[in-house]
């Protein structure tokens, strides 16, 4: 009757002696004593736990159904898909452990409750989040150059930056620090150009305005300490893209605010560093997240109120204003097509002629970009679309006679030179942020007592420009065959044109200084000359910027010679092949050179001597241009 196997039994049998069979019989009774207590007590454990099992399924079921009469229909797998969902991110070890720590604390908690809503939220906010989750990268540099050659006209600058950045990310992919602040005056398409970099490269675009925000909670996220906490911009743009390497442009980042809840400009220090955003601490996550492989690029219309610190950590690329070619080129190959498709017409129905286009770039608008541009030629689509509604015309030809009667008469005159050489007048060249413009500065000298006259809205920088170029004829009276006392015995009237218009900066030196020379000595100024730079009371020449606009200026205005300063001599390189072509560019390092080279034959009433101010000759008069 014992369970064992038949060879035991068998052998057992075989014993002829009873001792010894009994003896054997003992032993085997004892080992099955022994397995059948470890079998006993196995047993008793597996139904212990299957007793705690059935008990904790028992109450959950229990809570699931109080809770299904005091709240409704509730969702019986929420923790579960909780604890599911955790277990299928991407994110790190103590990630998961810090949400499903999370997740046990909701379990224990009333489902209605305040508390629990909080959580439900703060998990759903990081499940949402991409820990982890990358698109693929473009390095096709041959694909990206046609996609921005195709979408935008010049800006070679920047389109030789995206290329290097692609270049480098080709071959190295773990690069960091790839931060651009795109600075320029507004309508330049900066906000266009990192969209479309997001498309060379392949990452998800995502934008941010950063304009009037002044809560350094918006960058950084509220606190998880109250229902209602969010957030901030940073992981709600990251949560947007669906990646860990998306594009983010923050737009606008020189109009950041401050106030009594913070300093975001502070906050976008660890933001826009590489060496630390890989472990950047949203106040909500309140985990570290990285941002390390996020390609930002930020906007700004200037530079001078972006903070230092915050300055230091981006590449800036400066966009300059569009010249008259760039903006016909960009209304022509983009803005036109846009407009037209956009108010239901085609080239049957309409067709603008280039005439036309120039007359609304020199007429109609004045500006660094096409926004004012592009309005005008959607006025233009709308009142030939209402011709061809009405039946009036089936089709439209705008040409610039056309463009007279749709838009009224011209909102601004040319910028033009005078007709004829005067004295004390002359042709300066200024840089303002819809571009450069032929400023004309007027010097008349009157007898008094040697006051010196300032108008034309003029700035601290360019009153100082004056008076040192006073000091400088002053020091050179008798060079130039000056009376020596002249600033006691004369008033000297500078004058700026458009008064009503506020002017500074530092280039109008060169000019007034000449100007001055003239005046004093009443010798002509050739009409066709124009000038720009900073004097010293030494008569050095000193640097300028915005040459490439100052020179479209004059190449428009038909100014023919141009003085700049010799260390803006390797700038001639970047401007426009037609402006190089119509307009002759002299560098000088004295003022001296641009006053004996521009300066024309006295023409003073008594002609019993012909003096030249410049050459010392009291013979025949000189064609100082000329020579």
């Amino acid at each position: 009757n014992i369970p064992v196997p038949v060879d035991d039994k068998q052998y057992i049998l075989e014993q002829l002696n009873p001792v010894t069979r009994a003896k054997l019989i003992v032993e085997l009774l004892g080992k099955e004593r022994e397995i059948l207590s470890i079998d006993k007590k196995i047993g008793e454990k597996v139904k212990s736990q299957i007793d705690d099992n059935q008990k904790e399924y028992y109450l959950k079921e229990q809570i699931k159904a109080i809770n299904y009469e005091l709240y409704g229909d509730a969702d019986d797998d929420e923790i579960d898909n909780y604890y599911g969902k955790i277990s299928k991110l991407s994110a790190s070890d103590s990630v998961k452990e810090r949400l499903n720590k999370e997740v046990a604390k909701l379990q224990k908690m009333p489902s209605g409750s305040h508390e629990g809503t909080v959580v439900r939220g703060y998990l759903d906010t990081c499940l949402e989040l991409p820990w982890g989750k990358l698109t693929t990268v473009e390095t096709d540099i041959l694909k990206a150059e046609r996609i921005l050659d195709k979408d935008f006209y010049g800006m070679k600058k920047v389109k030789e930056r995206v290329i290097e950045a692609l270049s480098v990310y080709s071959l190295n992919p773990d690069i960091k620090g790839q931060i651009l602040c795109l600075v320029g005056a507004p309508g330049v398409g900066k906000t266009s150009i990192a969209k479309t970099i997001a498309q060379c490269t392949g990452r998800n675009y995502v934008r941010i305005s950063l304009g009037g925000v002044k809560d350094e909670a918006e960058i950084r996220g509220h606190r998880k300490t109250y229902i209602g906490a969010m957030t901030g911009k940073i992981m709600n743009a990251v949560k947007e893209a669906g990646s860990d390497n998306p594009l983010i442009l923050l737009d606008e980042i020189d109009k950041l605010g401050t106030d009594y809840k913070g300093d975001p400009s502070s906050a976008l220090l660890e933001v826009l560093d590489p060496e630390q955003n890989h472990t950047f601490t949203d106040h909500y996550i309140d985990m570290p997240y990285d941002l390390s492989k996020v390609m930002f690029i930020t906007t700004a219309n200037t530079m001078a109120t972006i903070p230092e610190p915050l300055l230091d950590r981006m590449e800036v690329i400066e966009l300059s204003s569009y010249t008259r070619e760039e903006k016909f080129h960009i209304a022509k190959e983009h803005l036109l097509k846009k407009q037209v498709k956009n108010h239901g017409l085609d080239g049957r129905k309409i067709r603008i002629t280039n005439e036309a286009i120039y007359s609304l770039i020199d007429f109609y608008t004045r500006e660094a970009g096409v926004r004012k541009l592009e309005r005008e030629l959607a006025t233009l689509c709308r009142k030939s679309a209402k011709m061809i509604a009405t039946g009036e015309k089936k089709q439209v030809e705008v040409n610039e006679a056309t463009v007279v009667k749709m838009l009224g008469k011209k909102r601004y005159l040319p910028e033009e030179i005078l007709s004829t050489d005067e004295v004390g007048i002359i042709n300066g060249l200024a840089w303002t942020s819809v571009g450069g413009e032929i400023m004309q500065l007027e010097v008349s000298v009157l007898e008094g007592s040697g006051k010196l006259e300032l108008t034309g809205s003029l700035g601290d920088v360019m009153q100082e420009s004056a008076k040192a170029a006073v000091s400088y004829v002053r020091a050179n009276a008798e060079k130039y065959n000056i009376s020596s006392d002249f600033y006691k015995t004369k008033d000297i009237h500078i004058h700026a044109t458009e008064s009503a218009v506020k002017k500074d900066g530092p280039s109008a030196g060169v000019t007034i200084t000449t100007a001055l020379v003239s005046a004093l000595t009443n010798s002509p100024v050739k009409r066709d000359v124009a000038m720009t730079g900073e004097v010293t009371i030494k008569g050095r020449v000193l640097a300028i910027g915005g040459l490439k606009e100052k020179s479209m200026a004059a190449y428009r205005g038909g100014v023919k010679t141009v003085f700049i300063p010799l260390a803006n001599e390797p700038d001639l390189a970047e401007l426009d092949k037609e402006v190089l072509d119509n307009v002759k560019f002299i560098p000088v390092e004295k003022v001296e050179d641009i006053i004996e080279k521009t300066l024309l034959k006295d023409k003073r009433e008594d002609k019993k001597q012909d003096y030249n101010p410049v050459m010392k000759d009291y013979s025949k008069p000189v064609n100082i241009i000329s020579q």
